[in-house]
């Protein structure tokens, strides 16, 4: 944190862990109430996805090395294609919040229907595959501010939900990959894997 953070009280950046971090194979810890404590990580967990070298749209807590149930998101569509895209009820309610943070969210119901995309994350800078998801899911979730909401989603937002929610059960996007992605990806996998394991050690 620099000086002028210090004083302005700015919320502290933290790092974004790779592969090979044991948070990221570990099922979190719900949440239980939103005190101070959370409030302040809910703060950094903004800024962190907001600062990131790489450009996300979503960053869970277990990539910056907490196991806990809670997740940013910022799956605002671009202005000049907002017109073009049908929003679910979920961005309808959601997307003024943003970017926001979800507490202790869950997808309770999806549709049959699937779509395929390419996926790629922030702890696995460098890696991509295809991931095949329900494309509507509904969300149950509390916010920063403890409001309770069950909120149906689609579009990017949906993908998003369903790609860091994998995160909270110890789940990586590229699991869901078709065996010749992963398998290509293996080489990338395990240089973040050694990258991590060196920045672990300068932190110690």
């Amino acid at each position: 944190m620099s000086f002028f953070d210090f004083l302005t009280g700015k919320p502290q950046k933290m790092r974004i862990v790779f592969n090979g971090h044991p948070a990221l194979r570990r099922k979190s810890l719900p949440v239980g109430a939103i005190d101070d404590e959370v409030k302040a990580f809910a703060e950094r967990l903004l800024v962190s996805l907001a600062e990131s070298e790489v450009a996300g749209v979503g960053l869970a807590a277990p990539q910056v090395g907490v196991n806990l149930r809670m997740v940013a998101i910022d799956t605002r569509p671009d202005p000049k294609s907002a017109s073009q895209i049908q929003l679910s009820p979920g961005e309808l309610v959601l997307n003024p919040k943003m970017p926001l943070v979800l507490v202790n969210p869950e997808i309770i119901s999806h549709s049959e229907e699937t779509e395929t995309c390419e996926e790629g994350c922030l702890s696995l800078p460098g890696v991509d595959g295809d991931v095949t998801r329900p494309a509507k899911v509904v969300l149950r979730t509390t916010l920063i501010d403890g409001t309770q909401l069950v909120l149906e989603c689609a579009n990017l937002l949906a993908r998003c939900l369903q790609h860091e929610i994998d995160h909270l059960d110890g789940v990586l996007f590229i699991d869901h990959s078709p065996k010749w992605q992963q398998k290509e990806a293996r080489k990338t996998m395990l240089e973040l894997e050694h990258q991590e394991k060196l920045l672990e050690s300068k932190e110690k």
